[in-house]
């Protein structure tokens, strides 16, 4: 039987939320190391809802590809929080900022104040490597997700798989380009109209402010993106202009006990609800379909159907992967152009590992001001190793 929503009048709510600009990896965000990027995002929160840094319980932060230690200690420390704050650092690789936002919002329903997202410095991220038998350094450029099995491709590189997931969903290089263009032009239009503004926090870079995302491509079109040729696979249908790129960012959110939300001078009028969230495994060489597996279970547990959806915020890593996910939600081209990412997404402003979910839930808070009370709103993320998670929230009036 599906579950009853839960009552939005008690859920922990997502009160603001605010992200850096996304810079394309070792371009105008090169020098700033990881922790001085989620800090001012952190500080600017408490500084723009009024909330008593005293009052954090805990800030629960993504991280993918640093170096280790505590990301969220350390950033609360260098965003002037109390000492007596604790922090906690997660990773789901890719899906770390949203399974962050989650856990903030799973600890909120005892009630609180929680500062949770995720933040990736590619740019600075450390050199890997391993000791080998005689003591040798031997370097490598990403940890192992999944056993490597009898054919050597249980692990593949995440462009193969998605090469795999858009050939077995039948979805066409025509297709994969429409929705780059789309995200582009989408991001364009959104900058353009200062849809961006109220999310961001300016960050000091190498002498200068960085103020805006990077990535959006003014020039592209799709004569262009059908030059591209194929980037994984001889003959394939996935290439540099319909995938992401990597980039540098951070973004986070206040999560509050629903008690604890009128004390707060919140910069939106709305909130978001949390409602639940799920995490699903799928096959690793099918790692793209994570997102749509956990939404699948999250929205039957409920008896949602996923046309019931006002918004979607799913990380765009390809466009392949992407419609793959919305065709197996059953979601046709109409719908997808209407509640997904309806103000571009990673295909334009690049992909921030960690952060990227935490982002997906920022835009959503921000789309969630011109919809009406109760709208359902669905953030979503796949991850390495074949993983993905979703989270669902309502849209919900502040007084």
């Amino acid at each position: 039987m599906p579950g009853a929503l839960p009552d939005p009048r008690t859920a922990p709510l997502i009160v603001a939320g605010l992200r850096t600009p996304l810079a394309r990896a070792r371009t105008s965000l090169a020098g700033v190391e990881v922790q001085h990027l989620l800090a001012p995002v952190l500080r600017e929160l408490v500084k723009r809802t009024g909330v008593p840094a005293m009052a954090v319980e805990e800030v629960v932060v993504g991280n993918a590809a640093g170096g280790g230690g505590n990301l969220a200690r350390l950033a609360a420390l260098e965003a002037g929080l109390p000492e007596s704050v604790p922090g906690l650092t997660i990773d789901r690789q890719c899906g770390s900022g949203l399974d962050a936002v989650v856990l903030a919002c799973r600890l909120a329903q005892g009630g609180g104040v929680f500062l949770a997202g995720g933040a990736e410095s590619i740019s600075t991220a450390p050199v890997r490597g391993r000791r080998a038998a005689d003591g040798a350094i031997e370097l490598f450029s990403r940890a192992q997700h999944a056993p490597s099995g009898d054919d050597g491709d249980g692990d593949p590189e995440m462009g193969v798989a998605a090469e795999t997931v858009a050939r077995e969903a039948g979805v066409s290089r025509g297709r994969q380009d429409w929705f780059a263009l789309r995200s582009h032009r989408r991001a364009l239009a959104a900058a353009s109209a200062g849809s961006y503004e109220a999310e961001l926090v300016t960050i000091p870079a190498a002498g200068t402010t960085v103020t805006a995302d990077n990535g959006p491509r003014t020039r592209l079109d799709a004569s262009l993106l059908s030059r591209f040729p194929a980037a994984f696979i001889r003959g394939g249908t996935v290439t540099a202009g319909n995938s992401c790129t990597d980039a540098d960012g951070a973004a986070a959110v206040l999560v509050v006990g629903t008690g604890d939300a009128p004390a707060l001078a919140s910069p939106r009028s709305r909130a978001l609800a949390f409602v639940d969230a799920v995490t699903a495994g799928v096959d690793p060489r099918r790692l793209g379909l994570g997102g749509a597996v956990a939404a699948e279970t999250l929205l039957e547990r409920h008896g949602i159907a996923p046309t019931d959806l006002a918004a979607i915020e799913f990380n765009e890593a390809f466009a392949g992967q992407v419609l793959a996910c919305m065709d197996r939600l059953g979601l046709d081209d109409a719908h997808i152009d209407k509640v997904l990412n309806t103000d571009g997404g990673s295909l334009a402003l690049g992909h921030a590992y960690a952060a990227s979910g935490a982002v997906s839930v920022v835009r959503l808070l921000a789309r969630a001001q011109s919809l009406p009370e109760g709208s359902l709103c669905l953030a979503m993320i796949s991850s390495a190793g074949g993983l993905g998670t979703a989270a669902l929230f309502e849209s919900r009036r502040l007084p």
